[in-house]
């Protein structure tokens, strides 16, 4: 603290009178020395006011350049948001088909809900809203909106054009929310496959979807998880197959006034399913709910093709012949007894034709001789059967990537007796889908080695153990190719030049969802593999309760109904897989497949 100079000091000021001096000088020269010293403290307040902003400068812009080092050094990482509550996963992955075309997306779109306090007039709201949307109910709209309720769902999903006329009728208590709707721009086409969503988790400003039902369960959490970073699903299934099949199974369905239909085509070497088919179908961005009563296999969500259990008839003989000859107990030229019937265990077996006492194994195919089978699987006995049947997983569930497949456990006898195996020699006995069938056939007919289904895309084969050698496979090929090619054959109707089709019907009574068969309704099948020289697909058509009247005969069986609509299906899809005849056809042009 300075000391304060006073400007008149009396001491001064009376020497100075008493020598004649001026005082007033004095008092000048002392407010010019005050003056000084001010001058001087301001000086080094401002010098150390200068020093502190220039230290808090360079402080902030060393700081400033330590961040900016620290954030480039930094791996880069996406932001996350978090927030209060718990989080709702609204995005969800595309499934496309094994070409990348698209069957599943989603759909920017809008809820609708309201907040009843908001609203300036209820009743009117109440009535424009039963315009916009004529499933909804104006007077319970209105008891709603002037009741004590603060908040109410409208629509969870509403269209682009019901949100124009929403927003029109001028109400602030209605309002919107974000939304994501599962799209399948293919509608119908592989409905069973895609299965669908629904609403999970749900709140004002974002909605979680969540599979119910085929892939879309099936894969639901890798279709949910972010850590996929948006990568879409890939299917096996060839979108163009899986809709040409579709369009000729209906034709033929409605042709054959079945009650319904299904279709497996299926990669012979790899598993892989190209096409998978079920009618009557449904389309998944409208799916409807299931039956609460009557026969389940009714509803269009029932898939026949994995979910439908049949006694698959004589599509079955050949996996005896080719036991059969896996164990050397006969070969494609010997001669089995047929003449019937055949009595075991109290019931007889007939053929449904008489043929002569006895034919080759080869016959046995040719001709459909359950008689024929009946013997092979006398000699093979109940432990291999079982044994060989387990292996091609005719006794298991299918491990088809599928939510339903692992509660559809094949139907077995039981007890499981000579008899039991005689009768499942022929298809009857043992039910299975036409899943199962598909892949026994692949697992056989692909040179002899098991394969596992899959409706995901492989990069390459992934053949399981042998469960027959490549001759016994070679020689199986061939009878198929004679039930076709042969005048004899019972599938005649699948010949077409160029190519060559090797195929086994399969006619089986229906069995009644409460129990017992029906005395006049049939599940027709046709087993089909082609080329038969280089085995590549499997086809599996089969129908329910068939029925076609041909020269005034009524007809169901396979050779009459799902022959020729496999043939259809084969002529459709032959040269989108790549398969051109190997002959060209000299005969009738009309006729000439290509």
């Amino acid at each position: 603290m300075t000391n304060r100079i006073p400007l008149r000091p009396l001491a001064r000021i009376l020497r100075a009178r008493d020598k004649g001096h001026d005082p007033d000088e004095i008092e000048r020269e002392n407010i010019r020395d005050r003056q000084e010293i001010q001058r001087d403290n301001l000086r080094v307040v401002s010098e150390r006011r200068l020093l502190l902003a220039a230290v808090l400068t360079v402080a902030a812009f060393g700081l400033i350049g330590l961040r900016m080092w620290s954030i480039s050094s930094e791996a880069v990482a996406e932001p996350i948001t978090r927030s209060g509550g718990s989080e709702i996963l609204a995005a969800r992955a595309d499934i496309v088909d094994r070409n990348g075309r698209l069957l599943a997306t989603n759909l920017q779109t809008q809820s609708l809900y309201a907040q009843p306090p908001l609203m300036t007039n209820p009743e009117r709201a109440a009535a424009e809203l039963a315009r916009v949307f004529p499933g909804l109910d104006a007077e319970k709209l209105r008891q709603d909106f002037t009741g004590t309720r603060k908040f109410i769902w409208i629509k969870r999903r509403i269209s682009p054009e019901q949100r124009q006329m929403v927003h029109d009728i001028g109400e602030p208590g209605l309002l919107f929310g974000p939304r994501e709707m599962r799209l399948y721009p293919n509608g119908a086409v592989a409905a069973h496959i895609l299965g669908g969503t629904k609403f999970g988790a749900e709140g004002v400003h974002s909605a979680e979807l969540v599979g119910v039902a085929g892939v879309e369960k099936a894969f639901d959490t890798y279709l949910r998880d972010p850590a996929n970073g948006g990568a879409p699903l890939q299917l096996s299934i060839d979108l163009t197959l899986q809709a040409a099949i579709e369009e000729v199974l209906y034709d033929g369905m409605r042709l054959m006034s079945a009650k319904g239909a299904s279709a497996v085509l299926m990669e012979a070497k790899t598993g892989e399913v190209l096409a998978m088919a079920s009618l009557p179908d449904f389309d998944p961005n409208d799916r409807p709910a299931p039956p609460v009563e009557g026969d389940p296999s009714d509803a269009p969500i029932f898939n026949r093709a994995v979910q439908g259990l049949y006694e698959l008839g004589s599509t079955m003989k050949i996996f005896a012949t080719a036991q059969a000859l896996e164990l050397g107990l006969v070969n494609p030229d010997t001669h089995v007894p047929t003449q019937g019937p055949l009595r075991a265990g109290g019931f007889a077996i007939k053929d449904y034709k008489d043929l002569s006492p006895s034919q080759t194994v080869t016959n046995v195919i040719v001709k459909s001789s359950n008689i024929g089978t009946a013997r092979l699987a006398q000699q093979i006995t109940v432990p291999r059967q079982q044994a060989f049947l387990r292996a091609l997983g005719f006794l298991d569930a299918s491990p088809i990537e599928l939510i339903e497949a692992p509660n559809v456990r094949p139907l077995m006898p039981d007890p499981w007796t000579e008899l039991s195996a005689m009768t499942v020699s022929y298809g009857h006995g043992l039910s299975i889908s036409p899943l199962h069938l598909a892949t026994g056939y692949s697992s056989l007919l692909n040179g002899g080695h098991v394969v596992t289904p899959t409706l995901l895309k492989r990069a390459a084969p992934e053949l399981g153990p042998r469960i027959v050698s490549e001759e016994v496979s070679a020689a199986s090929r061939e009878m198929l190719r004679l039930v076709v090619d042969s005048e004899d054959g019972t599938a005649s109707f699948a010949r077409f030049p160029g190519y060559a089709i090797g195929g086994k019907t399969g006619s089986a009574d229906k069995p009644r969802h409460t129990g017992g068969y029906y005395e006049d309704k049939l599940i027709s099948t046709f087993a089909q593999v082609f080329p038969t020289d280089d085995p590549q697909y499997v086809l599996i058509v089969m129908l329910d309760e068939p029925e076609i009247t041909v020269l005034g005969e009524n007809r169901r069986t396979a050779g009459w109904t799902a022959v020729p609509v496999s043939h259809e299906i084969t002529l459709r899809i032959a040269p989108l897989l790549g398969i051109r005849p190997s002959v060209e056809y000299a005969g009738n042009p009309e006729l000439n497949p290509g």
